[in-house]
């Protein structure tokens, strides 16, 4: 049995619809506790300078489980990858909510690794959204995946007041809310991504380009595809930076609000607008990136993270329009670096490594994020909120870099090379 071209493309649209349905469900399980993650972590430690473990840890987490997951991709296809971060993140944060009840800290850093699962089962959603993607379609598969984060990642926040009174109802300490409901958003994502999708979109585009359906993967691999092909280790500059400028501040922001007594309502509504900007335009940034090139988008994201930390570096404590503006422009600039960075790698990684290469790209990328959210703690209780801000323009400068060094070797190295594109012909074997 043979299929056509348009077959692979009525699996590549039934691919995005699925992970579309999926992160939208997916995000909330992931966003719901950002407002409230720092704040639980200090009341069960006793200590603003724990405050940042609880994301740090996370991260951390989404560090060593997007390898993990590259690597079950790899064999077995993006479905199962998916579910298994899905399910790995829903135990965490039922651990979460555990720790809040008894008072754990350790319990509650071990839920937060574990959910950083799911926002490595996340990223993997965005990289299978152009498994099968035509080259100069890339970039925008990839930001409708990601667009479609913001109807969960931007509910989420806003339902920290009615998980709260949940938690109450339940009779549960009140930050521990939003993870319960986030618990349920996880699930749910499992359940989709189980059930649709369906042919897998990685092991279809490898039968397509007669590709071994089971692939040798190893860190050897990626680290030997990255050293060839500088582009690849610039597009990695890129996503570390601006995860990780984004993460920094991020996190930290809830605590610099309550300390001017802001109410947590009000917390989880920046909370949203940052998430907004995060995701909201991805489709806007998919679009200038196929059409201006990976490199100039990045760049644009270097610029706008630059503006976001000079806001945020003079917002007072409380609310201000500062600080709204510059989570804004930090989720808008993370956005740009992003989607730019991650359609880099998929350009210029070979189809028979591209998971090894991505697993390994969102590992280094989380790792940077990871030590920027610990370093954060201290910096705001040893400095202040202010000189955190400032400290961190010194990642978006690092992306500016990277971005131009992509542009000058992209010119050497066309976007798509070391790619195997399925064939247009009816040869092509079938997705089974």
């Amino acid at each position: 049995m043979t299929v056509e071209l348009t077959d692979l493309e009525a699996v590549q649209r039934h691919t995005v619809r699925t992970l579309v349905a999926s992160q939208a469900v997916g995000a909330i399980g992931i966003t719901i506790g950002i407002a409230t993650a720092s704040l639980l972590a200090r009341d069960i430690s006793g200590s603003e300078a724990e405050s940042g473990l609880a994301q740090t840890f996370q991260v951390l987490g989404a560090a060593v489980t997007s390898f993990l997951l590259a690597r079950l991709m790899s064999r077995r296809g993006r479905r199962v990858g998916l579910v298994t971060g899905y399910l790995l993140g829903a135990g965490g944060a039922a651990l979460a909510v555990l720790a809040g009840v008894v008072g754990s800290m350790t319990l509650l850093l071990v839920g937060a690794v574990l959910l950083g699962a799911t926002t490595a089962a996340n990223s993997g959603s965005r990289y299978a959204a152009t498994d099968l993607a035509p080259e100069a379609g890339r970039a925008r598969a990839l930001s409708t995946v990601v667009w479609a984060t913001t109807i969960g990642a931007v509910a989420g926040p806003n339902l920290t007041g009615a998980a709260g009174w949940v938690a109450d109802t339940l009779g549960l300490p009140e930050l521990t809310g939003p993870f319960a409901v986030g618990t349920v958003g996880m699930l749910a994502a499992a359940l989709v991504v189980g059930v649709f999708l369906r042919p897998d979109p990685l092991l279809t585009a490898r039968r397509a380009a007669d590709v071994p359906v089971v692939a040798h993967t190893s860190w050897g691999t990626a680290f030997a595809v990255v050293r060839r092909r500088p582009v690849l280790l610039a597009s990695v500059v890129v996503l570390a930076g601006a995860h990780a400028a984004m993460i920094g501040v991020m996190v930290m922001t809830p605590l610099h609000m309550e300390h001017g007594g802001a109410e947590l309502r009000i917390i989880g509504v920046v909370i949203s607008v940052h998430v907004l900007g995060m995701f909201a335009f991805s489709p806007l940034v998919g679009i200038l990136a196929d059409r201006l090139g990976r490199p100039p988008v990045a760049m644009l994201g270097a610029t706008l993270l630059l503006a976001a930390l000079t806001l945020c570096a003079s917002s007072p404590e409380g609310t201000s329009w500062q600080v709204f503006g510059g989570l804004f422009l930090l989720g808008l600039g993370w956005s740009c670096a992003t989607v730019a960075g991650s359609t880099m790698v998929t350009d210029h990684a070979p189809l028979e490594s591209r998971t090894d290469v991505q697993g390994l790209t969102d590992l280094v990328m989380n790792l940077t994020a990871a030590g920027a959210g610990g370093a954060s703690g201290l910096v705001v209780a040893w400095w202040g909120y202010p000189v955190l801000a400032l400290l961190t323009c010194l990642l978006p400068a690092a992306v500016g870099v990277a971005a131009y060094v992509a542009a000058r070797r992209t010119d050497l190295s066309p976007a798509g090379a070391g790619t195997r594109p399925p064939p247009s012909g009816p040869r092509s074997p079938s997705p089974r």
